[in-house]
């Protein structure tokens, strides 16, 4: 049986990964935020397959741990899709608060790479890394600096772990604009009802679990697309 990790499991774009893997029969390991949102989810999912669900915060290292001794010896999916916004509307840089930020780096991009971190000796050849990012990686978006900064440095982690481990596929995943909780909460007031589904993006980047795409970071179109 596939087993899978994925983070922020419960809502958007984790959510929809875990019920097309689910509908495969991948055995899954999830987490979120927010327990009873998980545990919604997890009843749903477990109709189909093995689920186990840990509430938690990927910055908490003990929780991390948690999350990898419950996938078990054999990970073929680690999935990152965890992530913080910030605060609520997005600031200029002049005016971030500096802890918000730094609690924005702790779960964006400390929590992602301590996962991986946990999970490597029992990432076996072949096995996929998939660590969500955004377009603000590489945009300069008013407002998104914090956010945008710790996608660019999650994106510098997805390409340099892809070198340090040639013998995994490890891609930095940039989904695009989606309806989701978090992408409302980044336009407070706003109707983002035209924004695609996260599942529009599922088929896209299950090609990517599926087939020899060599590791780096995409774009979710159809088929999956590189970017430089």
């Amino acid at each position: 049986m596939n087993n899978a990790i994925i983070t922020g499991a419960s809502r958007g774009l984790g959510l929809a990964v875990a019920r097309a893997l689910a509908a495969e029969g991948w055995r899954l390991t999830l987490d979120a935020r927010t327990a009873a949102d998980l545990e919604r989810a997890a009843r749903e999912l477990g109709r189909l397959t093995e689920v186990v669900a840990l509430p938690g915060d990927v910055a908490d290292a003990a929780h991390r741990r948690a999350l990898v001794a419950a996938a078990g010896e054999r990970i073929d999916v680690m999935m990152n899709n965890a992530s913080a916004l910030g605060p609520s509307p997005l600031p200029a840089l002049a005016d971030y608060p500096l802890d918000a930020l730094e609690r924005l780096w702790r779960v964006n991009v400390l929590g992602p790479l301590g996962l991986i971190q946990e999970a490597l000796p029992r990432l076996h050849p072949g096995a996929t890394i998939v660590n969500v990012s955004s377009d603000a990686a590489v945009e300069d978006y008013p407002g998104w600096g914090g956010y945008g900064s710790t996608k660019a440095a999650l994106d510098q982690l997805t390409a340099t772990l892809a070198a340090e481990n040639p013998g995994l596929k490890v891609y930095a995943v940039d989904p695009g604009d989606m309806r989701t909780r978090m992408h409302q909460d980044a336009f407070p007031g706003q109707d983002i009802s035209d924004r695609p589904a996260p599942e529009t993006v599922v088929p896209a980047l299950l090609d990517l679990l599926r087939n020899a795409h060599p590791s780096g970071r995409y774009r979710m179109q159809q088929p999956a697309e590189a970017q430089a």
